[in-house]
């Protein structure tokens, strides 16, 4: 017993005996006169002169603490900045016995007046390079792996409780020189409240971006007993510039090992315009209209992992569009894509660049210089795995609307596949698919479409801005293509088709007139007031196309006065013409109360010359054999063809601009 009872006062004592050398070492130490060797060593190891202008200040006990004022990391010769980092003053106030224990206990933790600047010169080089030395290499140490199955531990901490924690006016500055650019977050103050491992920690931060306020406010936790294992709840708010308010809610589970989090992201309604302006920016893109991409906001819940991540019930606001959307996405390194889009209705000129002031003659004049195209890489897209399905109520574009878009889309190992492609417009229904394989070097595509009961007129005047066709679209067609490059593509275009227009009329020329009299067709005779047009009951169109090469042979037209053959090609890789109109009249129009013979010459036409400037010439040749087949001709007969404008090579204008104009409407005419 005495021996114990002497233990006990020997231990008691020497509890006393540290106690008192902690409270009164500081007292007598002058820290100052370390300070000179202390900014030794910090600018022998950072590389940098270190200077502290202040007092420097130590305590032991009750409260480890540390503080100090005026510090000064300057930066190396050729930068314009002095310092690297100052800081005003910093103190920090640990209990030392509770450490034993894993508890933390944190009286106080205040930065004042931190500033990091961080600055490039004109060669590039950034003040933040080589600071401190290299360290040497330790030998590597094995390491331990848990066995299989059992959970990674939690942090080291068994409890935690700070009084103060501050970060006060603090600032970071970016400049480059090289660039001429200039960056700071200044007036940063952050403050944490009610720190403890059993309660949600308040978190406040304020600071200014290039002058214009951003704030955070939230709470999170608790962390709970074992920080870093369980689920930590989340909420935080964001404002910035007075222009956008966002919240984020939810929770993060496990931040240790599978770093889960699931997350209800709001954003309320802003101006993308405004919001840049705030900022001193100008606005990224120029739209047709001024007011578009002026209202935006979303919702959308996120859950996920490093590995993993899915959106769902996605709301996005887009001025008057309504965007309801779902995506998942995994293994980024070879992306896997899953998304479903629900569009109600978008206008998409508003959203297209403005009309070019300039006409499109002045853009002639001045061609681009030709530059080296540069080879596409498809790896990315051969990487990507994807599975979507995109919806739209109503889509306006170049002045054309269309409903009911459906497109799904499927891409994997380079190929993607469209199937189906549909929508309803004027009055009719499109369905298509095709396939696009960047799977090896040269990309090759394909694709099929079908068209029915699509009113033609309205369609190319809200489209093509031309009015030239009119009637109801019937229409299928097969078309591949290889390459990337325009004339690659025109060289490899192959495939068949059928164009079938039924009840129209061929606007801005008048082929019964053409065809049954040389004098009037081709310039010799009155033109009339009205705008001419060509009425038929069906207008038939097949046709192949080979290596560019488009052919018809049977292209038919039937209407009240009149049938037409017409065959040939027109070559896509030359952009030239070579074509033969067959006409012939009919005689009467009985069963349309109208019995009166119909006379004159029907004249072959041929058209020849490119998409951009066609010609047109009467086959007198073939008009003579034909006249000769039905018997000797009139002498009347005779001399309308000898005074005919092509028999002496001659065209006539008025039919040229008037076919010049339909072509130039047509896809392969612009």
């Amino acid at each position: 017993m005495k021996a114990l009872k002497w233990l006990c006062i020997i231990g008691g004592g020497l509890i006393v005996l540290v106690i008192l050398a902690l409270l009164l070492i500081p007292m007598f130490v002058d820290m100052g006169k370390y300070k000179p060797e202390l900014e030794k060593k910090i600018s022998e190891a950072t590389g940098r002169p270190f200077k502290l202008g202040g007092d420097l200040g130590l305590s032991l006990f009750p409260w480890a603490g540390l503080s100090l004022s005026d510090l000064h990391l300057g930066n190396p010769p050729g930068f314009r900045e002095k310092d690297f980092l100052s800081v005003t003053s910093f103190e920090v106030r640990v209990k030392l016995i509770p450490l034993l224990s894993r508890d933390i206990q944190v009286k106080r933790f205040i930065l004042d007046g931190a500033r990091i600047v961080l600055e490039k010169n004109r060669q590039g080089i950034g003040n933040w390079e080589g600071l401190g030395k290299p360290l040497a290499k330790a030998p590597a140490k094995e390491v331990k792996k848990s066995p299989e199955g059992k959970p990674p531990e939690a942090l080291p901490i068994k409890a935690l409780a700070v009084g103060e924690f501050a970060i006060k006016d603090g600032s970071l500055l970016w400049i480059d020189h090289s660039k001429g650019e200039k960056k700071e977050i200044s007036q940063v103050n952050l403050r944490l409240q009610d720190v403890s491992l059993d309660r949600p920690v308040r978190l406040a931060l304020s600071a200014n971006l290039d002058g214009k306020p951003f704030s955070l406010d939230g709470k999170f936790g608790p962390l709970g007993k074992e920080p870093g294992k369980g689920s930590v709840p989340i909420e935080m708010a964001v404002k910035a510039i007075k222009e956008l308010n966002m919240s984020v809610k939810g929770r993060i589970v496990e931040p240790l090992t599978s770093q889960q989090f699931e997350l209800d992201l709001q954003i309320s309604p802003f101006s993308p315009r405004k919001l840049m302006a705030a900022l001193g920016q100008a606005f990224p893109v120029q739209t047709a209209d001024p007011n578009a991409l002026n209202s935006v906001s979303l919702k959308a819940k996120i859950k996920g992992d490093p590995k993993d991540v899915s959106l769902s019930d996605g709301l996005l606001d887009l001025d008057q569009s309504k965007l309801t959307f779902s995506v998942k996405a995994k293994d980024f390194s070879k992306p896997d894509v899953t998304f479903n889009l629900q569009l109600d209705k978008i206008a998409l000129d508003r959203y297209l660049p403005p009309p070019s002031e300039k006409k499109p003659a002045e853009a002639e004049k001045k061609p681009e210089p030709a530059r080296e195209k540069k080879k596409i890489d498809y790896t990315p897209l051969r990487k990507l795995i994807l599975d979507g399905t995109i919806r739209i109520g109503e889509l306006t574009a170049k002045g054309g609307k269309v409903q009911d878009v459906l497109l799904k889309v499927m891409a994997k190992n380079g190929v993607i596949l469209l199937d189906p492609f549909s929508m309803k417009l004027y009055q009719g229904g499109l369905a298509s698919k095709g396939t696009f394989d960047v799977s090896k070097d040269t990309p090759v595509s394909k694709v099929s479409l079908n068209a029915n009961d699509i009113q033609v007129g309205p369609f190319i005047r809200d489209f093509v801005k031309k009015d030239f066709l009119e009637g109801t679209l019937k229409a299928a067609m097969d078309i591949s293509l290889a390459g990337d490059d325009p004339e690659k593509i025109k060289q490899t275009l192959n495939g068949q088709g059928d164009l079938l227009f039924k009840d129209g009329a061929i606007v801005g020329i008048d082929l019964p007139g053409m065809v049954r009299n040389v004098k009037t067709t081709f310039g010799l005779g009155q033109g009339g007031g009205e705008r001419p047009k060509t009425d038929f009951s069906e207008l038939s169109a097949p046709f192949t196309i080979k290596n560019g090469l488009v052919n018809t042979t049977n292209t038919t037209m039937a209407s009240p006065l009149l049938r037409l053959l017409a065959k040939g090609n027109a070559d896509l890789v030359s952009e030239s013409l070579d074509f033969r109109v067959e006409p012939k009249l009919v005689a009467t129009l009985k069963g349309q109360e109208d019995a009166k013979e119909r006379a004159g010459i029907t004249v072959p036409v041929l058209i020849s010359g490119t998409f951009s400037s066609p010609k047109f010439a009467p086959d007198l040749k073939g008009m003579v054999t034909e006249l000769f087949k039905e018997g000797i001709p009139k002498p009347s007969q005779l001399k309308d063809i000898l005074k005919a404008p092509g028999g002496e090579g001659g065209q006539s204008k008025p039919a040229e601009e008037g076919v010049k104009g339909i072509l130039k409407g047509l896809p392969f005419g612009k």
